[in-house]
């Protein structure tokens, strides 16, 4: 597959130069990652009080009862 890859951008280049660079590009180690992914790029963590997690309990426990409900309903 890579040998038919290869011979496809051969055929596509206009001159030896640009078959060289093709097959150096080709060829070529992986670039590093850049700052795109890191760690220090992310948004910070939304921290989450004693009241958020209380307000999402509730949420939870409803659904649990709705869900409840539906099964010996």
């Amino acid at each position: 597959m890579l040998a038919a890859a290869e011979a496809a951008i051969d055929d596509a280049a206009e001159d030896d130069a640009q078959r060289e660079r093709n097959r150096a590009r080709l060829y070529a180690p992986p670039r590093p990652v850049g700052a795109v992914g890191r760690r220090e790029n992310r948004p910070a963590a939304t921290r989450l009080d004693q009241a958020g997690a209380a307000a999402i309990m509730a949420q939870l426990a409803a659904q649990d009862a709705q869900l409840a409900g539906r099964r010996t309903g």
